[in-house]
Order: structure tokens, then sequence, then C-alpha cells
């Protein structure tokens, strides 16, 4: 995969703080004097960075399972490779059933269910309006080599024409997608990845593993508590521009954490930045105030695809939607040159 895979990439500094962007793994940071040295790897695939860290001795050959796996993962979901599951859905025009793996169709189910649940704000078939846009596997780049353009008003209208999350059918039970319009292309971006996390949480798990912390191109799950008792600590960054700095430390257990945000991928055009958040039901980059949402539920999945879906919707109706569904989410606005937090009650339950 290249620039743009569901993916990202991870920096590790001295300390054992990991820094994948958006939230920060602070794996260190237990404040005992000596802490138990904790286990784990850390690695590239899909031009990504992928972290695990556990509680007791090294397991052999551990490393090269959770590579197959998230290898397994790209191989099914990559919009950047042509042979993978998706690329060839997204290449099929006759209207047939499309028979795809078990993973792929849950994936695809539960953002089926939540474009309903949203209103279309979260919506995988936004992938043409994402390349319109210069940020997709199928965009051109500009003229001087860059990524990110902005396109005319008609060729926006004429790629709307293509988006919507209707013109899927599925089969459960058959593992099959229908597209109702040819023209249809999915991109699980803004879900994939906390699945991938899933994936490896349950191959830890499968392991009798009880005490970990994992990440994938900044998303991320933990279980239990480190082996001195003390909790994971994570840390949401600070929304800004070209700086890596801790807007809040958070104790993760047993959940997982997510975060959208419109300040790491973007380009500027006659002084506006456009991001690379696309709202589906406009065709337009988002520009509703919001620079973050972190939002910490039971699966990544859930997590990864609730914290794009909020980011679209602005901050009244994100919040409202927290609310209503119980969502444990954290919102990060601009005021100005400085920056503002809001919280759902369910987060403040948990970290109030």
């Amino acid at each position: 995969m290249k620039r743009r895979s569901f993916l990202k990439s991870s920096l590790m500094l001295s300390g054992g703080i990991f820094l994948p962007p958006a939230v920060l793994a602070l794996v260190g940071c237990s404040g005992t004097a000596r802490e138990p040295e904790l286990a784990g790897f850390e690695g590239l695939v899909m031009g990504t960075g992928y972290s695990v860290r556990y509680g007791g001795e090294s397991i052999e050959n551990l490393d090269q399972e959770v590579l197959a796996v998230l290898q397994n993962v790209d191989t099914h979901m990559s919009t950047w490779r042509p042979e993978s599951e998706l690329s060839i859905l997204n290449r099929s025009v006759d209207g047939d059933w499309q028979v795809v793996s078990s993973a792929t169709a849950r994936v695809i189910a539960h953002a089926m269910t939540l474009s309903e649940q949203t209103d279309g704000a979260f919506d995988t078939t936004v992938g043409p309006l994402v390349d319109l846009w210069g940020f997709g596997a199928g965009a051109a780049p500009s003229a001087d080599g860059s990524r990110g353009h902005r396109p005319a008003k008609q060729a926006i209208s004429q790629t709307l024409a293509q988006i919507g999350h209707e013109y899927l059918e599925i089969d459960l039970g058959a593992n099959a997608i229908r597209k109702r319009k040819p023209e249809i292309q999915l991109d699980l971006s803004g879900i994939a990845k906390g699945h991938a996390v899933d994936r490896v949480v349950a191959a830890l798990d499968a392991r009798g593993l009880d005490s970990y912390l994992v990440e994938v191109g900044g998303e991320l799950a933990a279980k239990g508590r480190k082996p001195d008792g003390s909790a994971w600590k994570v840390a949401i960054e600070k929304p800004e521009v070209g700086r890596r700095d801790v807007f809040r430390v958070l104790e993760l257990e047993d959940k997982a954490i997510a975060t959208s945000g419109d300040y790491r991928n973007f380009f500027d055009d006659g002084g506006q930045r456009y991001s690379h958040a696309i709202d589906p039901r406009t065709g337009q980059p988002v520009n509703n105030g919001l620079a973050s949402v972190s939002v910490v539920a039971d699966s990544a999945m859930a997590a990864d695809a609730l914290s794009t879906s909020l980011m679209i919707m602005g901050a009244d109706k994100a919040m409202a939607f927290a609310e209503q569904h119980d969502i444990a989410a954290q919102l990060i606005l601009k005021s100005g040159s400085s920056l503002a937090e809001r919280h759902s009650p369910a987060f403040a339950a948990l970290y109030g």
C-alpha cells in the first residue's frame, strides 16, 4: 500500500513512547521505580507501522502471526492493491452478487448499518469523492506532483451521483455483495484499520494473553493491566499541524480507542485547508469547527467508524448522536487560536 493506506505509520521515540497519529501509546509510564519489562514487537506493513506490547515472556513466532493477520486484512480490504478483494469488487460492473470473505462481508455490513444510523454521514461508497479531491488510490497527482486538489463544482456534482450506501446490498449468509449501481466504489479506510486491530486482539486472545496493548496505524486496544498492576496509558494528541504534543492522557483497560482529525492529511488552496475527511452527502471536505474526535468503545472497529462519523457530523450533531447512542466521545473544537473540549456523558463517566 502507498500513501493513503488505511493504516498509517508510527514513530518510536526514546523511553518506550510510541507516537502513532492522533493517539499516543505511553508504554513505560507507570511512575514506578522499576517496572517489569514488557515483551513485544513492532513492524511495518502496508506502508504503515504497528506495535504490540504484552506482559509475560516473549512468545515464539507471535510477531510472524500478527504480521500474517495484517497482511490478510490488506489482501482483502486494500484500495491500493489491484488484486485485493475490495479492488476486484470495485471493478465489477455487471450487477451480480460478488462473493467475498466473511471478514470483508462483516466489515461492510457493520459499515452499512452505521450509514443508516448516521443518515449517510458514514458511507463506504465515498471512494470516488476521495479520489476526486486527490486523496485516494485512484487519484491523479497534481501538476506539481503533490496530492490533493480542489475540483470543479460540476465534477463534484457528477461524482455525488455515484455515491450512496443505499445502492449496496449484502447477503451475510452467502458472504456476498451486490452493487445496484455499477459505478459504486467502496473505500473501507474509515473502518478497516479498526478491524485490523480487532483481528490482532483475537490472535492474542487465542494465545491466552490477558495483558497487552495493540496499536495499528494510530488505533489502539488494550486488555487487562500491565504486569505491575498499573494501567495502560494512552494520550490523545493535540490536533496541531507539524507538532506532536499530548492533549489528554487516558487509562485504557479492556477497551479500544480511535481518533479522526483534519490536521494530518490535507492540502491548502487559496488560504483554505481542505482535509481528507470528505462528507459523502455534500462532496466537500468537512469544515465544521471540529479538529478531532476520539471514541472509546468495546471494539476498535466500532471506535474507528464512529470517530469518522462524528467528525463528519460536526460538534452539535455529533454530541447529540453520542448521547443518544451512549457513545464515549471526546470532541476537540477550534476556538479562534485555541482549542476547546467537549465530552459525551459516557466519556465523562469513564474519565470524568
